[in-house]
């Protein structure tokens, strides 16, 4: 099976083929640099981190463009929402731009988001801004009133279909800045007119001010990835008006098809109702990271498919983290056993069709779309296996076991991105514990059973459950 995905243009999977054989262009919205992100940032950015690992295990060479808005993006008041922060903190744009696109950095690292392969900022790329829309100013699809320049959606009968709405039922309001100037409601800025007093402004050809957020976008997409891409994504809340007006400016300057496959990721929910600054029912992701690890967040994210909603509980976290607990002792049993390896035998061929079988099934349910949750229900299936045949000491598997391990860190390590051997859960602890664990073992041997239980349950009160056996002892944090 090939890889197949939902494109949100035409409503449907479809076999993915990208424009360049083995290549994939690929452009993803970024955040909007005036405040600390939140678990809806964490959802969308490790959705597409998945598609940009998975593209890549599967041998495509990506070139990875996700941006930083940090100018432009309005509120629906028309109100930049990088001038409102500033204004919330007292700091110059700027400043708060470099603050929360540290603090987005930091966060996504947490997580295990790769960093893409380039990272423009939209008040970097003004100049290119400029020229798309002195473009489409010529082509006849944009109009300058008073210093602004709106794009006349009038003149663009495929507007809206990607979203599905017709210019004729868009009413001004809804996201849809009111504004008398635009000939109609749905008209969107290109470029606005800013006051002497706005802090963030360039000099235009049509006077001073600063670009509209959907140009930022398109002008920046084909910068570094062409006039026509591979693949676009972004959230669902972006499909209109933001991609819609993209599309438009794009494929009116150009007269090529700008993307050929767009993927959305669906949001986060908090008891049912959508996570959103503005309701105040969101979590920061530093916030979550102080009650659980960027790997327990990972896992409870990719537990969910993309396109799907989730909804963020503790309770639900805290669930997702113990099937993560279970993959990783099946991970630590696998890694003690291959520390005393014998000879091969007749059973090791259980190992290896467990192996490939493992994997076939594992790609399989990523090429449907990137199906995370199928995936990491393969890796159970496999861990379980891999447990019973370790629990009945079978020794002649154990010239197997090392592909078994490759696999684990290449599917659940590489294309998942975690870390089963726990290292990012503090496993910077792991000789103290291991030396803890050892004085145990001695007292346990000594039959001095206060002093060892004493050490298990001081281990047990800061989180490290043990788990002893006939052959070992393993442990594990529980958070």
């Amino acid at each position: 099976m090939a890889l197949h995905l939902y494109n949100s243009l035409t409503r449907k999977k479809e076999l993915f083929e990208p424009l360049q054989a083995g290549r994939v262009h690929m452009y993803v919205c970024g955040p909007t640099v005036y405040d600390y992100p939140h678990i809806g940032h964490a959802k969308s950015y490790i959705a597409f981190d998945i598609i940009n690992r998975y593209l890549r295990f599967s041998g495509y060479r990506v070139r990875y463009v996700q941006n930083i808005t940090d100018v432009g993006h309005l509120l629906d008041s028309g109100e930049d929402r990088i001038l409102r922060g500033a204004e919330r903190e007292q700091v110059e744009p700027m400043e708060l731009v470099e603050r929360y696109t540290a603090a987005y950095f930091r966060a996504m690292d947490a997580l295990n988001v790769l960093r893409p392969d380039i990272s423009p900022h939209a008040a970097g790329h003004v100049p290119e801004q400029i020229e798309m829309v002195q473009k489409l100013l010529e082509n006849g699809y944009a109009y300058e009133v008073n210093g602004s320049v709106y794009f006349n959606v009038e003149k663009w009968p495929d507007y809206g279909k990607l979203s599905g709405r017709r210019v004729d039922e868009q009413q001004a309001g809804a996201r849809l800045e009111i504004n008398t100037e635009k000939r109609h409601p749905a008209d969107f800025a290109l470029w606005k007119r800013a006051e002497p007093e706005h802090l963030m402004q360039w000099s235009s050809p049509w006077g001073k001010g600063y670009p509209g957020w959907h140009i930022e976008c398109s002008a920046m997409a084909m910068k570094y990835l062409g006039e026509s891409i591979d693949i676009h994504g972004g959230g669902m809340e972006n499909k209109f008006p933001h991609h819609d007006c993209e599309i438009a400016q794009s494929e009116a300057v150009t007269g090529k098809p700008f993307v050929k496959y767009w993927l959305h990721n669906n949001m986060v929910l908090v008891d049912g109702v959508k996570m959103s600054k503005s309701l105040g029912n969101f979590t920061t992701i530093s916030d979550a990271l102080e009650k659980f690890s960027g790997d327990q967040l990972r896992f409870f994210i990719l537990q969910t498919h993309y396109k799907s909603p989730v909804d963020f509980t503790d309770e639900a976290v805290q669930a997702a983290s113990q099937g993560l607990e279970r993959l990783r002792g099946a991970y630590r049993k696998l890694s003690e056993r291959l520390d005393r390896r014998s000879e091969a035998g007749a059973e090791q061929m259980a190992v290896m069709n467990l192996t490939a079988e493992t994997r076939r099934r594992f790609i399989e349910a990523m090429d449907d779309d990137f199906n995370t949750p199928l995936a990491i229900g393969v890796l159970f299936d496999c861990a379980r296996e891999i447990n019973k045949l370790l629990d009945a000491q079978q020794d002649d598997i154990d010239a197997a076991l090392p592909p078994v391990k490759a696999l684990f860190d290449s599917l659940a390590g590489d294309v998942l991105g975690l870390s089963l051997s726990g290292e990012e859960d503090g496993q910077s602890a792991a000789p103290f514990i291991e030396l803890l664990i050892d004085l145990r073992n001695a007292f346990r041997q000594e039959r001095n059973w206060s002093m060892a239980d004493r050490i298990r349950d001081e281990l047990q009160n800061r989180g490290v459950v043990l788990e002893d056996s006939k052959e070992s002892t393993l442990w594990r944090f529980e958070k």
